[in-house]
C-alpha cells in the first residue's frame, strides 16, 4: 500500500499538470487508437487509470459508456471538471489491481500512459482479462523499458528520481509474457520513440531545485551510448529534450 499511497498523494499534487500535460493530452495515439479498436454506438468501454481523461474523451465519443476509473480522487475530480460535455463518462475512484466491475463486463479496455505505476502489473492484467468479455479488446500504451539491462536500468532509476511514484516500466519482453498468460492474443503493435520536452517533464513532479539538478546532473554525466539512445539533447548546462520507447499494442481476449 505504500507505493499506492505514493501515486495517490503525487497525483493529487500535480493533477492540473497532468490534464495538460503535452505529453498526455496530446499525441496521434489518441486518434490512432479509435482506429485500433473501432468503436460501436452500443459498446461499454472501461478506461483503467485515466488520469486526465483524455482516452476516456476520445473513446467517449463513439460508444455508449465509458467507466473512467483511477485510483486519485482529486484525479478524477480534475478530469471531471475538464469534461464537463460528456455525459456518458462515468468516474469510478478504483484500483487497477483490484476492479469494482463483475467479470465479462466490457467490450472494450484501455489503459494509457500508466501502468509503470503499478506495483503488481500481473494483478492488474489478470483484473484486466476478468472484467473483459470474451473477445473484447485491450488498447494498451505504456512507456517500456529497452530490452538492453544498462538502458533498462538508466530508464528506470531516471524515472524514479524524477518521479517517487514510478514503480517500473517493463520491457515488451515482460509484457507478452503476461499478454500470453492472461489469454490475450496480440492483434497489432507499434513501438515508437516519445520526445519529451524537459523542462515541462521536470517540472510536472518535482519542486525542489535541487532534487531537479539531480536529475539533470545524472542525465548529462551518463556515457555517450546512453546520450545516443535516449536522444538527450543538450548543451553543456541545460537539456531540451529527450526521448523514451512507447509501445502500443491491442490484444483480443480469446473466446
Amino acid at each position: 500500500m505504500r507505493i499506492k499511497d505514493e501515486v495517490i498523494q503525487s497525483f493529487s499534487k500535480n493533477r492540473e499538470a497532468y490534464v495538460t500535460s503535452s505529453t498526455h493530452s496530446k499525441g496521434k495515439d489518441l486518434s490512432q487508437l479509435i482506429e485500433w479498436i473501432q468503436p460501436k454506438p452500443n459498446m461499454m468501454v472501461l478506461d483503467i487509470a485515466t488520469g486526465g481523461g483524455h482516452v476516456a474523451k476520445s473513446v467517449s465519443e463513439h460508444v455508449h459508456t465509458v467507466f473512467a476509473t483511477d485510483i486519485t480522487k482529486q484525479m478524477l475530480e480534475t478530469a471531471s471538471k475538464y469534461l464537463t460535455n460528456y455525459d456518458n463518462i462515468h468516474y469510478i475512484v478504483a484500483d487497477a489491481e483490484n476492479l469494482p466491475f463483475l467479470d465479462h463486463t466490457f467490450d472494450i479496455v484501455t489503459c494509457r500512459i500508466a501502468a509503470h505505476h503499478f506495483p503488481n502489473p500481473a494483478k492488474f492484467m489478470q483484473e484486466t482479462a476478468r472484467v473483459l468479455k470474451l473477445g473484447g479488446v485491450f488498447l494498451f500504451i505504456d512507456n517500456v523499458a529497452p530490452e538492453k539491462e544498462k538502458y533498462d536500468t538508466f530508464i528506470n532509476q531516471l524515472e524514479k528520481m524524477r518521479d517517487y511514484s514510478h514503480v517500473r516500466s517493463l520491457r515488451i519482453s515482460e509484457w507478452m509474457k503476461l499478454f500470453h498468460k492472461h489469454q490475450f492474443t496480440v492483434v497489432k503493435q507499434e513501438k515508437k520513440k516519445k520526445t519529451l520536452p524537459y523542462t515541462e517533464w521536470i517540472n510536472r513532479t518535482l519542486d525542489s531545485q535541487k532534487d531537479k539538478e539531480n536529475v539533470k546532473n545524472f542525465m548529462l554525466h551518463e556515457a555517450n551510448d546512453i546520450h545516443s539512445y535516449f536522444h538527450i539533447e543538450s548543451n553543456e548546462e541545460d537539456i531540451q529534450s529527450f526521448t523514451i520507447d512507447e509501445w502500443m499494442v491491442l490484444c483480443q481476449k480469446k473466446q
